[in-house]
C-alpha cells in the first residue's frame, strides 16, 4: 500500500497552508495580549542537563563535547519550565515564552516528537489569574482566525462564554460515580486499595501491579476527560497533592494542590500551577517521580541542582504550560496536529 504524499508536496502543502496561515496570525495575536498586559517574551536554551522528571515523560538525550574531549550528557527540554523559573527567581516579574519542546514516543493526532508550548509565569500573582488568561485566550485564538467555535473530531466548545469550573474531585464523582477524596489521606497520603474497590464497583477495570497513581490516571483517561470542554471550555481545578507534580497545596484542604488542567472539546489545552517554591519538598517529589520512572522504565533522569537552588529565592508565583498547537488545531477546525505544524518532523516507516 503506497504512502501518504510528504508534507512538503505541492498539493499537500497548498491544503495544509490555511492552517499555517491561522497559527501565524493566531501566535501574532498572543504576543500582543501578552505584550499589553506587560509581559517580557524570553526566550530559553532547549539543551538542558535535566529535561524534566515526570515519571512518564521521555526525552531525547544527546552529549556535549568540550574543547578538551570532555563529555557532558544533555538533553532536549521537555518543557522551558526550569529555566522560566529560574529567571522569576532572577527579578522578572511577568514572562512569556513560546518554546519548541521535545518529547519521544509520542506521536498522534494530538502528539507530536517536536512541537510548541506557549508558558507564561506571573510572580506574587494567583494562579486564579491564570484562569482569567485561559478565558481571555480561546476567545481572542477564534476571534483572530474568525471562528464561532473550537472543534475537534465534529464536537464544539464556545470560546466566548466563561469556562466551567470543576475540581477533580467533583468531576470524579459526576463522570465515575466515585469519592475520590475518600482515597487520600489528610497528609496527601492515598489508600490505594480504597481507590481500587470503588473502580471495581463502577466496572472500571483493576490489575493487581496498578498503583494508586495508575488508578487515579485511569479513571481520568476513561472516565473524565472524555467529557470535558463541550460547549464551554472546562477548568478542571484542585488535583491531589500525590498529582501535584511542581504545584504548592492548597490552603483550604491538605490533599489538593492549586494545580488545574484546561480542556476544549474533550482536549487537554494547558497545565497550571500555584508554583510549589519549597526546594526539599520539590526534591523529595522529583526522587519519588524518579524512583517510579526506574520501577516502569528502567531508566532515570539526573535533577537539575541549580533549579532546586533558584527555588530558594523565587518569590510566590502562578505558572501556565499551554500546548499551542493544539489551541490553533481547535480553532482552526485541523484533524491533526501535523496539519498545523510548518515542518512536521520525518516519521520513520518501514
Amino acid at each position: 500500500m503506497p504512502h501518504a504524499s510528504p508534507w512538503w508536496t505541492p498539493d499537500v502543502h497548498a491544503d495544509r497552508r490555511p492552517f499555517l496561515i491561522g497559527r501565524n496570525r493566531i501566535q501574532s495575536a498572543l504576543r500582543r495580549f501578552f505584550d499589553e498586559r506587560g509581559f517580557v517574551e524570553v526566550d530559553t536554551a532547549a539543551l538542558q542537563v535535566s529535561p524534566g522528571n515526570e515519571a512518564h515523560l521521555h526525552a531525547f538525550a544527546t552529549e556535549a563535547l568540550g574543547l578538551d574531549g570532555s563529555v557532558q550528557p544533555l538533553y532536549l527540554h521537555t518543557s522551558p519550565e526550569f529555566a522560566c523559573k529560574k529567571l522569576i527567581a532572577a527579578g522578572e516579574r511577568r514572562i512569556a515564552c513560546f518554546a519548541h519542546v521535545y518529547r519521544n514516543r509520542e506521536r498522534g493526532p494530538l502528539h507530536h516528537p517536536e512541537f510548541t508550548m506557549l508558558e507564561w509565569y506571573r510572580a506574587e500573582e494567583s494562579y486564579e489569574t491564570l484562569m482569567h488568561d485561559c478565558a481571555g485566550i480561546l476567545a481572542l485564538a477564534a476571534e483572530t482566525v474568525a471562528a464561532r467555535s473550537l472543534v475537534y473530531q465534529g464536537r464544539a466548545c464556545d470560546p466566548f462564554a466563561e469556562p466551567e469550573r470543576l475540581s477533580v474531585a467533583e468531576a470524579f464523582a459526576r463522570f465515575a460515580g466515585i469519592d475520590l477524596l475518600a482515597s487520600i489521606q489528610e497528609d496527601g497520603s492515598t489508600d490505594r486499595d480504597g481507590l481500587a474497590a470503588a473502580m471495581r464497583e463502577v466496572g472500571l477495570r483493576v490489575a493487581g501491579d496498578d498503583g494508586w497513581a495508575d488508578l487515579f490516571s485511569r479513571v481520568l483517561v476513561e472516565r473524565v476527560e472524555p467529557n470535558l470542554g463541550f460547549g464551554r471550555a472546562t477548568i478542571l481545578d484542585e488535583y491531589p497533592v500525590a498529582e501535584a507534580a511542581l504545584a504548592r497545596p492548597a490552603a483550604g484542604d491538605p490533599r489538593v494542590a492549586e494545580r488545574f488542567e484546561l480542556y476544549a472539546c474533550g482536549v487537554e489545552l494547558a497545565n497550571a500551577f500555584g508554583e510549589l517554591t519549597d526546594a526539599a519538598e520539590q526534591r523529595r517529589r522529583f526522587e519519588l517521580e524518579m524512583a517510579e520512572k526506574a520501577r516502569v522504565y528502567g531508566e532515570t533522569y539526573p535533577i537539575d541542582e541549580d533549579f532546586l537552588a533558584a527555588l530558594v529565592g523565587m518569590p510566590e508565583a502562578s505558572g501556565i504550560a499551554l500546548g499551542f498547537d493544539r489551541l490553533v488545531m481547535l480553532a482552526t477546525g485541523a484533524s491533526r496536529i501535523d496539519r498545523v505544524l510548518w515542518a512536521p518532523v520525518a516519521e520513520v516507516r518501514p
